[in-house]
């Protein structure tokens, strides 16, 4: 079936319709695009091991060969408890953002690890989420979040014998 051509008076209409106006080149290039504000992104890796007594922050180069900086709980914090904390993970966080950042890394991967194997717990410390967002807060990029804790492909056996322990 043929459809119904328009007539040339609705034609006219839909091709005068006024158009958007476009902004002069200046107003729309005066906004800094956020790319530019950092500069070449400068990428690094940061590794990051959490478990319940320690938290540690290691920023190595892209491919993970050349070490950057790091730092620990155990390193800002006085008492041994502190070491896994929230607080004192920022605060090494902070440290290793700095040294960083004045070595001209601003985007960072990051890597976190949990103790994991066939004994230790698979799911990181305290100190991870914390860590994350202090590295963040100093200005540097994050890119990809992965964890990276080893996984046992049925090695060990566990200890407690075949019944398990008796309590």
């Amino acid at each position: 079936m043929a459809e119904p051509q328009a007539s040339a008076a609705q034609t006219t209409q839909a091709q005068s319709a006024p158009q958007p106006e476009a902004k002069p080149q200046q107003e729309q290039d005066s906004a800094p695009r956020p790319r530019d504000r950092f500069g070449p992104m400068r990428w690094g890796i940061a590794h990051i091991y959490s478990s319940y007594n320690n938290t540690i922050i290691h920023i190595t180069d892209i491919t993970g060969t050349e070490s950057i900086a790091r730092s620990s709980g155990g390193q800002v914090v006085k008492a041994d408890r502190m070491e896994s904390s929230p607080t004192a993970a920022m605060m090494a966080s902070k440290k290793v953002a700095e040294i960083a950042l004045e070595k001209g890394i601003n985007a960072i991967h990051v890597k976190i690890r949990a103790p994991g194997g066939h004994n230790g717990p698979n799911n990181p410390g305290p100190g991870a989420q914390a860590a994350v967002r202090a590295l963040s807060r100093m200005g540097l990029r994050i890119g990809i979040i992965e964890d990276v804790t080893a996984v046992p492909h049925d090695t060990c056996r566990k200890k407690g014998g075949k019944r398990g322990r008796r309590v």
